[in-house]
């Protein structure tokens, strides 16, 4: 491929999809960063009181606690805004960064230990998302709040979201009262599922905010409260069945999980609402996908290496040694909301 050949088909990168880009990346290094603060906050808050895992709050006293919230919530403002820019296709998946950044400072200021192989799944992300930001497709143009919704009531996306809310009221009326706590796809598929409905409405919601902010008021269309009640109740649905995860199973377990049938749901719903594959050939998409599955890869090597020591695993660490149930574990510091 010549070099004009090779501007021609990566000139197209919209100014909007660059914004995305950098918000995004921006969310996931002060989202990353924020794990480190507060576990800082939180070792130097036990060291002069109950410790959170005891149940104590004395870390709410202590101000590099509240540095590491406030970290958190710049970025997860940061990645609120990026859905405005880019699709979802592009936004979700560089997630992932954030759990890079976290090992990495954890490494550097924590002096937890990252072992080679966990050095090699964030060199496996970092290629994934670099693959997914060159062939993203483009933004789509709306112009109101209007034309989401229409999207959001056409057929296809109509079915796909009866189908997702029916597989909830299955997995909640019936699965989860009999395989709730031994089987952890139980509370992440309605994490997921819900997460996905989740990111079609926050993208809505953040476009209708850029459009009023840039002169033309989306807050007089019932539409832009439709979504924001949908961003409400999926957000509280997710947290309430997440924290029920974490409660029950190892964080090591729940985290990759999570993320790949997340954001495999939420690319998913994409793709049938917003169309993102609209004008892609075969090869970009191809190409799309195959980062993306070298971002899993990356993401299920850092989770599934980060207890390894001396050149072996502590498979007990997946053993609650006080309760003795299989993948317990009461730790939430890694996992983010969309």
């Amino acid at each position: 491929m010549t070099l004009h050949s090779w501007r021609d088909a990566y000139s197209g990168m919209s100014a909007d999809n660059i914004k995305g880009l950098v918000l995004a990346l921006s969310s996931s290094l002060f989202i990353g960063s924020s794990f480190i603060i507060k576990k800082k906050g939180l070792k130097k808050a036990g060291a002069s009181g109950i410790r959170a895992g005891s149940g104590g709050y004395s870390y709410l006293y202590e101000p590099l606690w509240w540095v590491g919230m406030i970290t958190m919530v710049v970025g997860e403002v940061a990645n609120f805004a990026a859905y405005a820019f880019a699709p979802a296709i592009l936004v979700t998946p560089l997630g992932a960064l954030s759990i890079i950044i976290s090992a990495v400072l954890a490494h550097i200021i924590l002096r937890e230990r990252l072992h080679i192989f966990g050095v090699l799944g964030c060199a496996l992300c970092v290629v994934g998302s670099t693959t997914i930001v060159l062939h993203a497709p483009q933004e789509r143009a709306i112009e109101s709040v209007a034309e989401v919704w229409d999207l959001a009531t056409e057929p296809a996306f109509v079915l796909y979201g009866v189908l997702v809310l029916v597989a909830v009221f299955v997995l909640v009326l019936h699965y989860i009262p009999l395989y709730g706590q031994t089987h952890v796809m139980c509370y992440i598929g309605v994490c997921s599922l819900v997460g996905s409905l989740s990111v079609m409405s926050v993208k809505a919601l953040s476009i209708a905010l850029k459009l009023t902010f840039s002169g033309t008021n989306q807050l007089v269309y019932p539409q832009t409260w439709a979504f924001t009640v949908c961003v409400l109740l999926c957000v509280i649905t997710q947290m309430n069945y997440l924290n029920k995860a974490l409660d029950t199973f190892n964080t090591a377990v729940v985290s990759p999980i999570y993320y790949v049938m997340f954001t495999t749901l939420t690319i998913l719903a994409s793709v049938i609402m917003f169309k993102d594959w609209d004008g892609q050939d075969p090869t970009q998409i191809i190409t799309e996908l195959c980062g993306f599955v070298t971002i899993l890869s990356g993401t299920f090597l850092l989770h599934k290496t980060k207890d390894m020591a001396d050149g072996s695993i502590r498979f007990s660490k997946h053993m609650d040694e006080e309760e003795g149930i299989p993948l317990r574990r009461h730790d939430s510091s890694n996992l983010r909301l969309p």
